[in-house]
């Protein structure tokens, strides 16, 4: 019996680790951003508005939303690694859209691929890093896990800009690069150890919804809102500021709107870091305080035509929003029962997205009547009101919720 038990052990702990699921998260969420330097380019080929950009955007939110509601659960029955392999898949069918793009009907096509895989990925993922590590790294896989999801966010501008502006075939190459980087993460993933236990008969898959256990909702609902707000600035970087940066400030090198965007999602990571120190209930409201500061400057950038406030504002938003979204991913992580932990952070990521869609399609029309500068003034101020609300929301009522749980 003894050798039986320790031959798999050994067996785990020669297979990749949380740290290598943390790679194929990060893999897997890098694919949904990869176009946001490539709007402009996609306008001038196609020719459509700056509010079809914003629904293209929102176009793969919706994906996100509707793999969250449908299947945020399945990993839970199925396992992480069968969900893991087909959220990949979805993301090469994504890429392969983009590499035929010939019009709008293939750019929506790509984009909701994209955002099924995201959703897959975001609870799933992030479960999979967190079961993966060992009891005693519990936190650094937790910070392995927003890590990787935001720093893969980071990365598709960054690697998409680069390409665009000094490499061959700009709207081809980095999809491409990204199908390699695809290859190699499915390969990982069948390397992977299987955390959730099978068991037979297997029960029957159905759409869980918002799936929140009950005791739960009581950490749930002030997380999820600052998931809400830190989101929705997330989404007006990544759909419209490339389209400011050329219009308004006539910045036109592709790299350089890549590289804003991932200031924007490195210094959410480097948010991700001060709450391990800071610890997860003063970091909601300290979070929620420094995205307003980052708000502020951003909406100042726009009323002064200031690239460097833009970018103080990237760095100082995306740092209260790590904060707060890795601090809110805890606390909803820790408090969700294991047979259900794939399920609950699904639903705080539907939250999440539907943060960041709705308000930028908002700037998208308000865009066709204002001018895009006005647009995101208004929702600048906006965006400081909800999270100001939001901040103060969660000061009140996390430490009552934290007992009641």
């Amino acid at each position: 019996m003894i050798s039986s038990d320790t031959g798999p052990r050994r067996r785990d702990r020669r297979r990749p680790g949380y740290k290598a699921a943390a790679g194929v998260f990060a893999i897997g969420m890098m694919g949904t951003t990869l176009p946001t330097p490539l709007y402009g380019l996609y306008r001038q080929q196609i020719g459509f508005s700056e509010l079809i950009v914003t629904v293209v955007f929102a176009v793969y939110a919706v994906g996100v939303i509707a793999a969250l509601l449908v299947a945020g659960g399945f990993s839970d029955v199925l396992g992480r690694r069968p969900v893991l392999m087909a959220a990949l898949g979805l993301a090469a069918l994504s890429a392969l859209c983009f590499l035929a793009e010939s019009g709008l009907p293939l750019l929506y096509t790509g984009r909701v691929l994209s955002g099924f895989s995201a959703g897959l990925l975001s609870g799933t993922g992030t479960a999979a890093v967190l079961e993966l590590a060992p009891p005693g790294r519990r936190g650094r896989a937790g910070l392995a896990a927003t890590a990787a999801n935001m720093g893969g966010l980071g990365l598709g501008p960054l690697v998409s800009g680069i390409l665009a502006e000094y490499a061959p075939w700009p709207l081809k190459l980095p999809f491409i690069v990204h199908l390699a980087l695809l290859a190699a993460a499915l390969a990982v993933v069948c390397l992977l150890a299987e955390t959730v236990p099978r068991s037979d008969p297997r029960p029957p898959l159905r759409p869980q919804g918002m799936k929140v256990p009950p005791q739960v909702r009581g950490v749930f609902g002030p997380c999820a809102l600052a998931a809400f707000a830190g989101f929705s600035m997330l989404g007006l970087f990544t759909a419209v500021a490339p389209a400011f940066l050329t219009q308004t400030l006539g910045e036109h090198n592709l790299a350089v709107a890549g590289a804003v965007a991932f200031c924007v999602f490195c210094a959410s990571t480097c948010g991700q870091l001060l709450m391990g120190r800071v610890g997860a209930r003063r970091a909601l409201p300290l979070g929620c305080a420094v995205l307003v500061v980052g708000l502020v400057l951003i909406g100042a950038s726009l009323l002064l035509e200031s690239f460097p406030l833009l970018l103080a504002g990237a760095l100082t938003g995306g740092t209260g929003q790590g904060m707060a979204f890795r601090a809110g991913l805890t606390e909803v992580s820790d408090a969700a029962p294991g047979a259900h932990r794939g399920a609950t952070i699904s639903a705080f990521f539907v939250v999440a997205y539907v943060g960041i869609s709705l308000p930028v399609v908002g700037v998208g029309a308000m865009t066709v009547a204002l001018g895009l500068r006005t647009a995101g003034v208004v929702f600048t101020v906006c965006a400081v009101l909800l999270v100001t609300a939001v901040g103060v929301q969660v000061r009140r009522s996390l430490p009552e919720a934290a007992v009641r749980s």
